[in-house]
């Protein structure tokens, strides 16, 4: 089946580029699986007039809203490869299916590579977090913690402290910052632990304190996790997308990557996770792929 442009990734990035390009006519389909990044987080924060809910919530909206729009469709399935036609492209689904559009927009989001810590995987996006523009006004002048070291760790530190200052900082392992760095912590009063993490007591989800190595527990209200990742697709790479040393896709302007028609928006291309983020970058790029099918079509003898 052919569409005027494919949306790979159906969360918020996806979903509005989606709504843009309805409303501006165009027979386009939005390829989900179904699995957000951030299923399992309790509310979403910063995005003005829905501050607080769910994500399931705004999604629920989203998704009522788009039925207006009949020349989108929405297909629940995993789109697992990507490839250049003659006209465009076409993307093949994990069932079997083949679209084909002129032009693409993906909005995959990427995944964390959570650590193999006991409690990481149920507290990540409740009470592990990675956002204090997402998360830190909720914990703000609580006991906190920050897993990282390096030059990462040193910079949540300074961040973080923002925030609260009853801070401390673990390493998981032997310190792995310049002396100078590690002055500056000791002046503003932050703990830092090298014995390694063993694991985070929580009740569901909800931690109360760090455990580590040697038994030692220490009580906490919150850990802030930058956590490595990974592009939660594959078709970008197999499009020949270029990607920055973050392992973000590398965009200019409006969200365009390094392939021609193709486009991405969201937490695939960017540093900045929120919902209010990938909103806007979705109907950028939405809103500029429609303007050049607009350019193609009206030079068209």
């Amino acid at each position: 089946m052919e569409f005027e442009v494919i949306i790979v990734g159906g969360s918020y990035a996806g979903l509005q580029a989606g709504m843009t390009l309805g409303r501006a006519l165009r027979k386009v389909l939005i390829i989900d699986s179904g699995k957000p990044c951030n299923a399992q987080t309790p509310h979403s924060h910063n995005f003005l007039t829905r501050d607080g809910e769910t994500p399931a919530a705004i999604t629920t909206v989203a998704l009522e809203q788009l039925k207006t729009y009949n020349t989108v469709q929405l297909l629940r399935g995993k789109a697992i490869k990507g490839e250049k036609t003659g006209h465009g492209f076409a993307i093949t689904t994990e069932a079997g299916e083949r679209f084909t559009a002129k032009k693409l927009i993906i909005t995959t989001g990427i995944k964390d590579l959570v650590p193999d810590i006991p409690g990481v995987a149920a507290c990540w996006g409740i009470s592990v977090i990675h956002c204090p523009y997402c998360h830190g006004y909720e914990v703000a002048h609580q006991p906190t913690g920050i897993l990282g070291n390096g030059d990462g760790g040193f910079e949540t530190v300074k961040l973080i402290r923002h925030w609260t200052k009853d801070l401390t900082l673990f390493t998981n392992g032997p310190l792995a910052m310049s002396e100078e760095m590690v002055a500056q912590i000791k002046r503003k009063n932050i703990r830092i632990i090298e014995t390694p993490v063993k694991a985070i007591i929580h009740e569901k989800g909800q931690l109360s304190a760090v455990e580590l190595a040697d038994g030692t527990k220490v009580p906490l209200k919150a850990v802030y996790a930058r956590l490595p990742f990974i592009q939660h697709s594959d078709i970008p790479a197999q499009l020949g997308c270029e990607f920055t040393e973050t392992g973000h896709i590398k965009i200019a302007d409006f969200g365009k990557t390094s392939v021609e028609g193709v486009y991405a928006a969201g937490d695939n291309c960017s540093m900045m996770r929120g919902v209010a983020n990938a909103v806007s970058a979705g109907l950028a790029a939405a809103a500029f792929v429609n303007r050049e099918l607009i350019w193609e079509e009206f030079e068209q003898v």
